[in-house]
C-alpha cells in the first residue's frame, strides 16, 4: 500500500480521535461525582461563627446548600467530629465548641445539625458525606474542653504533638472507640458516607516527635521499625471501619481524601513522577494499600498542584492515581481556596481558568469519576469565578454520583401510575412508588425528565432532567415553561445507591 496513503489515514484517525476527545469533554456527564467540603472547625465554612442561634445556623446552611444546588453539586462532606465532639445530638461526645462558643454545650432541645443538614441535601439531590477527623482531639494548647472529653477521662489514649493532643493509633482501644464512635452517626442517620480527610499521624513539624515508643514496645509484635507498625496501625484502623459500616448498612460509602502523593519515584518506582511529601513516608498513610485491598469505596487524594507545579504536576498526579484505582472511584481534590492567591512556588492560581481546565483533564480520562472542592466558602469569595463557571457551563445540567456496582447492582423498578395535570399553579407531576425490586429496594429518590413536543426522548443527556431528589415524595411541580406549549414528562425511581430504574411515562400535558 502506497506510504502516502497510509499517512493519510492515520492523520485523519489522529484529527478524528482529538476531536472526539474534545467533544466528549464538552459534554457533562449524566454520572459524575460533585463534591464540596463544609469545614466546621475553626468556623472555616459553617456556621460562620461561635454562638449563632438555631435560626441563623439552619438559614446558613439552606443558604450554603442552595449555592451549591445551583452551582450542580450533588454531595456535600460535611466536618461532623473535628476534634473528639460533635455537631449531632446522638453522640457519645460532647458538643463541639464550633457551635455555641462552649465544648458541651447544646444549641437547643430538639434541634440536631447532622439531621436537618441530611434532610436538607437530600431535598436538593445531594448526597451527605459524614466527615470525621479519627484521631485529632483538640485544635491547640489553649482549646477547652469540656469535663467530660474523652482527653480528661482517658487521658492515657493521648499523646501531645505540636501543641495538639492526639489519640495514639497505636492502642487497640483508641481503634475500637474510634469505630463505635462513627457507628454511633451510622446506626442514628441517614448519611449517604463516611469521610476521612488527610490528618492520620501527624504532619511533621521541626523539633517535635511523636511520642509513641510505650505502645510500640508494647504492641510493636514482629514489627523491626515504627515506620511499618505506625502505617499498620492506620490500616488496622481503614478495614475496621469499612467492615463496621458495611456490616450494618451496606449502602454507606466508605472514603479517604489523603495528600495529593503517595510515594514519590525515587523512594519507590511504584510511585509518581514527583517530588514532595508523601503519605507513606511522613503521615504513615499507606493509601495506595486501602485502595488496592478494597477497604474503601473512593479514593479523594488532594491534588491542590496546577498543571505547572515543577515537584508535583497536577496532570502527573492526577494520571498516576488514575492508574491506581483498582476498579474503585477516584474523585479529585481540587484546590478552590487557592484561586487567586499569590503563592511563592507557583503564580499559576492568579489565572482563572486553572480550576476549569483541571475538571477538562479529569473528563478526558475516564477512570476518575469528579471532584471535590476545598472548600465551601471559597466558591463564594475567592474562587467566585469558578463557582459561575461551574453554573454557566461545567456544572450547568444537574448530575447523578456514579454507581458502586460492588456495593449494589440491583436496578429499581419504575415508578407506578405516572399523572401529569396542568394547573393555574404549574404543572403537577405524581405518581405512586414503584414495587420492590429483587433486593427489597422501592424508591429513595426521584429524576424527573422533560421533552418538548417533538424532541427526542433521550434520558441519558442531562440537559433533558429538570429535577432530582433523594427523598420518597412522588409529586414534583413544574413553574418553569412556556405557557400553552406541549411537554411530555418522564420519571425513574433512585435506590438508596443511586441505581436508576426504567423510565415511567412518556406523559404529555399542554401548559397553561
Amino acid at each position: 500500500m502506497n506510504k502516502g496513503y497510509i499517512s493519510t489515514i492515520l492523520l485523519f484517525l489522529i484529527i478524528s480521535l482529538n476531536a472526539f476527545a474534545q467533544n466528549s469533554t464538552k459534554i457533562a456527564p449524566k454520572r459524575e461525582f460533585r463534591g464540596v467540603w463544609v469545614a466546621t472547625v475553626t468556623n472555616i465554612d459553617w456556621p460562620s461563627r461561635q454562638g449563632l442561634s438555631v435560626d441563623q445556623q439552619k438559614q446558613e446552611l439552606i443558604g450554603i446548600l442552595e449555592q451549591h444546588k445551583k452551582s450542580g453539586m450533588n454531595a456535600i462532606l460535611l466536618q461532623i467530629r473535628p476534634t473528639a465532639d460533635a455537631l449531632y445530638a446522638k453522640s457519645r461526645e460532647p458538643w463541639s465548641h464550633w457551635l455555641m462558643g462552649k465544648q458541651g454545650l447544646a444549641p437547643a432541645a430538639g434541634y440536631d445539625p447532622l439531621d436537618f443538614a441530611i434532610k436538607e441535601s437530600h431535598l436538593r439531590g445531594m448526597e451527605l458525606h459524614a466527615w470525621f477527623n479519627p484521631y485529632r482531639a483538640t485544635m491547640s494548647a489553649k482549646q477547652v474542653t469540656s469535663e467530660n472529653h474523652i482527653t480528661k477521662s482517658k487521658p492515657e489514649l493521648f499523646y501531645r504533638y505540636g501543641g495538639q493532643i492526639l489519640f495514639d493509633p497505636g492502642l487497640p482501644e483508641v481503634r475500637a472507640y474510634i469505630t463505635q464512635v462513627i457507628l454511633d452517626v451510622v446506626k442514628e442517620y441517614d448519611i449517604d458516607g463516611v469521610h476521612f480527610d488527610d490528618y492520620f499521624y501527624p504532619y511533621r513539624i521541626a523539633g517535635q516527635t511523636i511520642k509513641d515508643e510505650a505502645t510500640f514496645n508494647k504492641y510493636g509484635g514482629e514489627f523491626k521499625n515504627i515506620a511499618d507498625w505506625r502505617r499498620n496501625n492506620v490500616d488496622v484502623l481503614i478495614k475496621m471501619v469499612n467492615d463496621s459500616v458495611h456490616h450494618y448498612k451496606k449502602h454507606i460509602k466508605f472514603g479517604v481524601s489523603p495528600f495529593g502523593i503517595w510515594r514519590n519515584f525515587r523512594e519507590d518506582t511504584l510511585g509518581s513522577k514527583t517530588n514532595g511529601l508523601s503519605n507513606y513516608g511522613e503521615l504513615y498513610a499507606d493509601s495506595r494499600k486501602w485502595i488496592k485491598e478494597g477497604w474503601i469505596d473512593y479514593i479523594n487524594p488532594q491534588i491542590y498542584f496546577t498543571f505547572n507545579r515543577s515537584a508535583a504536576p497536577f496532570g502527573v498526579l492526577l494520571d498516576w492515581w488514575s492508574n491506581n484505582t483498582f476498579g474503585r472511584h477516584l474523585y479529585i481534590g481540587q484546590a478552590a481556596y487557592l484561586v487567586n492567591k499569590t503563592t511563592k512556588v507557583d503564580l499559576t492560581w492568579l489565572k482563572g481558568d486553572e480550576i476549569p481546565k483541571q475538571i477538562r483533564y479529569i473528563r478526558a480520562n475516564n477512570r476518575v469519576q469528579g471532584s471535590v472542592f476545598f472548600s465551601s466558602k471559597s466558591l463564594s469569595t475567592n474562587a467566585k469565578s469558578v463557582a459561575d463557571s461551574l453554573r454557566k457551563d461545567l456544572y450547568k445540567y444537574p448530575a447523578l454520583p456514579p454507581q458502586m456496582p460492588w456495593l449494589d447492582d440491583v436496578m429499581p423498578n419504575e415508578p407506578q401510575n405516572l399523572k401529569a395535570e396542568a394547573k393555574s399553579d404549574g404543572i403537577h407531576i405524581n405518581w405512586t412508588k414503584p414495587l420492590p425490586a429483587e433486593d427489597g429496594e422501592t424508591a429513595s429518590g426521584y429524576l424527573i425528565y422533560r421533552f418538548e413536543e417533538g424532541e427526542k426522548v433521550d434520558i441519558l443527556n442531562p440537559k433533558n432532567i429538570i429535577h432530582i431528589s433523594f427523598v420518597d415524595y412522588p409529586f414534583y411541580l413544574d413553574t418553569n415553561f412556556e405557557k400553552g406549549k406541549r411537554y411530555n414528562y418522564l420519571v425513574t425511581a433512585l435506590d438508596r445507591l443511586k441505581n436508576e430504574s426504567e423510565a415511567s411515562g412518556p406523559i404529555g400535558v399542554q401548559a397553561k
